[in-house]
């Protein structure tokens, strides 16, 4: 496993981190034992870097029970705060709607007990919205919890597909990370915000970089989701066929030519750009951890291969656009 500098924090960071929402039941329902086992795996193999979210259901809380069976050093802990108002996944909302005063230490503090930790790593805000920089008490209610050691960094989570919302945010050095979507499917982070967070050392997260898994190649025409499974409203809002073609022109074009499988594709493509500090995949089934994880030390794709990738399968589209104003 390779390791960035978390930014101005300076945690050395295993580049491919444990996205934990699957922990949370979000792809369906797993036994909690193993659930637990991905983690100890994961950390096993090098994995030091767990990103969950009061949002993510029992995600904390497992996360947790794993934590207490791991007997290695402990792994940088990033969670983020749960938005009141459910409705800014969808647009803007006021700061005083989505993180009342009060809220950012209630949600910190039943984090910290659901973990199991004294203090988080990294807390997140799971929503941002520019226009929140009017007001200041979040983010004086952050520094707070950071000078009573409760937390150690603050990171702001982006809107899906908004990665101009965080700019000003990054260059006026008051938070440490930024989270954002990048995938094949989804490179626009590319194109202003991690070049501005390398400019002034703050971490990228990457997330989604499967693109909820359908980079995997696992989704058919005849695909089924579970109970609980969130990708069965994800992977309808368009016809399923569109979906399928645009993932088997990559199958067609660079595999196994360039990768072994479409996942480990996805994985180098994402991992490129030096400026990644560390990107998620959802590793909640061992197997899948352990093949992402391997995928993630294999031979990088050239240069001229990842523009290839950027330029020519380029395909935004925004589920929540979709979801909430059809």
């Amino acid at each position: 496993m390779q390791y960035n500098t978390f930014g101005k924090l300076g945690d050395r960071v295993s580049r491919l981190g444990y996205g934990a929402m699957g922990l949370g039941g979000e792809f369906g329902n797993f036994s909690e034992n193993d659930l637990i086992r991905s983690v100890l795996t994961s950390l096993d193999k090098g994995v030091n870097l767990m990103d969950t979210a009061r949002n993510y259901g029992d995600s904390e809380r497992i996360l947790g029970l794993a934590l207490r069976e791991w007997k290695g050093e402990k792994p940088f802990i990033a969670s983020k705060v749960q938005s009141k108002d459910q409705n800014g996944w969808g647009g803007p909302v006021p700061v005083e709607s989505a993180f009342p005063k009060g809220w950012l230490r209630e949600s910190t503090e039943i984090s910290l007990r659901q973990l199991g930790v004294e203090t988080i790593d990294l807390m997140q805000l799971h929503q941002y919205w520019p226009h929140w920089d009017d007001v200041d008490y979040w983010m004086e209610e952050l520094l707070q919890l950071k000078q009573e050691g409760k937390i150690r960094g603050i990171g702001i989570s982006i809107p899906d597909h908004r990665h101009d919302m965080a700019l000003s945010l990054v260059k006026s050095g008051a938070i440490d990370s930024v989270q954002t979507i990048f995938h094949i499917f989804d490179p626009l982070a590319l194109d202003c915000l991690i070049p501005i967070c390398q400019a002034n050392n703050v971490a990228v997260i990457a997330r989604c970089i499967l693109d909820e898994g359908g980079l995997t190649g696992f989704l058919k025409p005849d695909t089924e989701f579970g109970e609980g499974d969130f990708r069965k409203t994800y992977f309808e809002y368009l016809p399923r066929e569109i979906y399928i073609e645009r993932v088997e022109r990559l199958r067609e074009a660079y595999i196994p030519k360039y990768a072994e499988t479409l996942a480990e594709l996805a994985i180098k493509f994402v991992l490129h750009h030096p400026a990644v500090t560390t990107a998620l995949s959802s590793m909640h089934v061992t197997k899948y951890a352990e093949e992402n994880i391997a995928a993630a030390d294999l031979t990088p794709l050239t240069d001229e291969i990842f523009l290839e990738i950027r330029r020519y399968h380029r395909w935004v589209r925004n589920f929540y656009e979709t979801k909430y104003w059809r």
